[in-house]
């Protein structure tokens, strides 16, 4: 008999390097493609969640999710005016409105004077912003953060959420969102 062990697999002497290599090659696909940070609102396809939000600005009307439901489709637009991306997107919302599309504002932990301001220097593209001050509203509607912007149909019914700054590059896809609504 012999005192010798038995001898491993040729190939075993391989198997830590293999090993490493294959989890090398996960890290590294995990930093070139990061996941999706965007928290989706669960809303979407659900009616607009109720509320009744004053005034943001003076001689203004508020925002009533009831005006929501009015039989056209609507764009409700989440910003603020200390908000860099809000004033990135603020172009795409005036070229929105010109084309006719109705935009709803709710401008969250805002102050008037702050919010005239953004206005008067981005353009007003809104036909009513509601003040969302405690950001209850924001947080009902599942919105991550500002800017978001919501198609909602005429029946109150959410059917599109689009995540961060409109860029002009988005603007036929929100035509596009909007007429399905109208259907």
């Amino acid at each position: 008999m012999s005192d010798t062990p038995p001898r491993a697999p040729r190939w075993a002497i391989w198997l830590p390097l293999v090993l490493f290599l294959g989890f090398f090659v996960l890290v590294m696909i995990g930093l070139y493609r990061p996941a999706d940070r965007n928290v989706a609102s669960a809303l979407v396809g659900k009616g607009m969640p109720r509320f009744d939000l004053p005034p943001a600005l003076p001689g203004r009307p508020g925002l009533d999710s009831k005006i929501l439901a009015n039989g056209k489709p609507h764009l409700v637009n989440v910003f603020a005016s200390w908000c860099v991306p809000c004033r990135v997107e603020a172009p795409q919302l005036g070229e929105l409105a010109k084309a006719g599309v109705p935009i709803e504002g709710i401008s969250v932990r805002d102050t008037t004077e702050n919010l005239q301001g953004f206005l008067e220097e981005n353009g007003d593209p809104f036909q009513r912003i509601g003040a969302d001050d405690d950001g209850k509203v924001q947080l009902a509607l599942g919105s991550s953060g500002v800017p978001e912007t919501y198609v909602v149909d005429g029946k109150g019914k959410i059917v599109y959420q689009h995540i961060g700054e409109i860029r002009p590059e988005h603007l036929g896809l929100l035509l596009g969102k909007l007429r399905e609504a109208q259907q």
